[in-house]
């Protein structure tokens, strides 16, 4: 078993920047990825970021040049550099850690509001 914490949203203006920081607690030498999901109300909970233990990342076509994703699964913690925001961004922000065994543990999200 593995608890995820997320923090770091908030209300930003178009253009701005956020970091999002997640820390995982348990069994933590069990994870072998963790990466950002996001969703809206009626859509599809969405990837946004991964990063497995080999460092090797993905990114979603709209987050790629504008998020980056960092970590350190050994640790249990990921981050999510975000910049030049639009208001097609806005959404709750889960981090997720995948565990051997194709096991999936979800945080309690964190609300990023992108507006005037």
């Amino acid at each position: 078993q593995v608890q995820l914490v997320e923090s770091g949203g908030g209300l930003v203006q178009p253009g701005g920047s956020l970091r999002l920081s997640c820390a995982a607690s348990g069994s933590i030498r069990s994870i072998i990825a963790m990466g950002w999901y996001r969703q809206v109300p009626g859509k599809e909970r969405e990837l946004v970021a991964n990063i497995n233990i080999r460092g090797m990342t993905n990114y979603a076509d709209s987050a790629k040049g504008r998020f980056t994703i960092s970590g350190d699964n050994a640790k249990g913690t990921v981050l999510l550099q975000m910049n030049s925001l639009k208001p097609e961004d806005t959404a709750v922000y889960y981090c997720n850690a995948y565990l051997l065994g194709s096991n999936f543990y979800w945080g309690q999200g964190t609300l990023v509001t992108v507006s005037e």
